[in-house]
């Protein structure tokens, strides 16, 4: 163990990891501004889907949210630098997180990827070579860093992968019935939009997509397989963020090739000027049995938190409970529509509202589909209306209807849902059995 996890390798791939990070931070957050994804997602809407439990995270007021993703973009380039890189990667690590937990409706699996390597990083001696910090203190230089910096990569992406690929082995994913909905509309690209509605090249993606979530991992480990592996990986993520527009998650997944090709290709690459480390030095610290302990701990958790759908009742594709935080990455199309019933609890008279009047058109597709945001919308009405002094109950007629199937009712419209509460562990009754 001491010897695959302590045993010192040379940091090329830390190094120039380090510096595509920061820049794809620095790209992230600046893009928010300059695309209106901040204005669409953080400033106009007048309240805001928080992850449950976080609803004393919200966006600053008025304008402050491009500050704010302003001074995320800052320490995107400072990471990229290594200028202060401890205090610079936490900071953006934090600011990332809460960006993250104040809204979901603009979930993006890449989000949460983003957070969890951004905690990483703060772990990591990326900053010791090829920094700012080792110009201003040549004390800090290193060109070799332990092995369990290579390892926690490699492992956080396999538990990714696996669990992406085991996803898709669904009927509607199996049939392609999923892929023809999710490339419906893009009929319209230049070029490759009438490519994209054939049969033949729906097969293509869906079982590609399951060989390559649950291959890409033991390919890129084995010498034999790895060019192969990396070349089926560029034209997948250019695909992916050509045809979906995911942000930048292709391209960091393209970034960790690093840490699968031989230290001394990337050195020779990217870092002519750096001094290759070969030595056979296994370095353990006194802190070594914590550190252990601490990243069992964590890996742990990340294997079994795409676990916890298999212990609610029905289907989660239906209910939603377990989906997040489990790599269950654009595996379903829902459409539906909803009807919330505001009633006054005093005089039981119906209370006319207008979805337009509190929620964005994208917060609405949420607010139609998702019962934790019916249940966090209709608890935003019941404090609403008791901030006017009326004491109301809500009543939600939702139907919907998954991969293009005929819709379906969501919610038990005789509860009043304004009245429940929420359980992280447990199935809420007031979601009606999808058969």
């Amino acid at each position: 163990m001491n010897k695959l996890l302590f045993k010192h390798i040379d940091n090329s791939g830390l190094i120039v990891f380090r510096i595509v990070f920061g820049l794809l931070c620095f790209l992230e957050s600046f893009g928010a501004v300059f695309t209106g994804w901040i204005r669409r997602t953080l400033i106009e809407p007048e309240f805001t889907f928080s992850f449950i439990g976080f609803e004393w995270l919200q966006p600053l007021p008025g304008d402050w949210m491009y500050a704010y993703y302003i001074v995320m973009a800052i320490f995107g380039l400072f990471i990229m630098v290594g200028y202060k890189y401890r205090f610079s990667i936490l900071m953006f690590a934090l600011m990332w997180t809460a960006t993250y937990l104040m809204q979901k409706s603009s979930y993006n699996n890449h989000y949460y990827l983003l957070m969890l390597l951004s905690f990483l990083m703060v772990l990591l001696p990326a900053n010791k070579y090829a920094s700012l910090d080792v110009k201003f203190n040549s004390s800090l230089k290193r060109i070799s860093m332990p092995s369990w910096c290579k390892w926690v990569f490699v492992l956080q992406l396999f538990i990714l992968y696996t669990y992406a690929s085991i996803a898709k082995l669904y009927p509607d994913w199996l049939d392609t019935s999923v892929i023809a909905l999710l490339l419906k509309s893009k009929a319209s690209y230049p070029l490759i939009g009438e490519l994209l509605q054939q049969k033949s090249v729906h097969y293509f993606i869906a079982y590609g997509g399951i060989l390559f979530d649950g291959l890409i991992i033991p390919l890129l480990l084995f010498k034999q397989t790895r060019k192969f592996a990396f070349f089926a990986s560029i034209f997948f993520h250019l695909f992916n963020s050509i045809v979906f527009q995911i942000g930048i998650f292709p391209y960091l997944s393209l970034a960790f090739s690093l840490f699968f090709f031989e230290p001394k290709t990337i050195r020779d690459l990217f870092l002519k000027k750096k001094e290759f480390y070969n030595a056979e030095r296994i370095i353990t610290p006194k802190y070594n049995t914590v550190l252990v302990s601490l990243f069992s701990i964590y890996f742990l958790i990340h294997i079994a938190l795409p676990l916890r759908h298999h212990f609610f009742k029905d289907d989660v594709l239906w209910t939603e409970e377990g989906h997040r935080l489990s790599w269950r990455m654009m595996l379903r199309a829902k459409s539906g529509s909803v009807n919330y019933s505001v009633i006054d609890a005093e005089t039981n008279n119906p209370i006319p509202i207008k979805l337009n009047d509190y929620l964005t058109k994208k917060q609405k597709r949420g607010a139609s589909t998702k019962p934790d945001m019916i249940w966090q919308f209709a608890q935003h009405l019941k404090q609403d209306f008791a901030q006017k002094g009326k004491t109301v109950k809500v009543y939600v007629r939702a139907y919907v209807g998954i991969n293009g199937k005929p819709s379906k009712q969501l919610i038990d419209p005789n509860v009043n849902i304004a009245n429940e509460e929420w359980h992280h562990f447990k199935h809420h009754d007031w979601i009606l059995p999808s058969k």
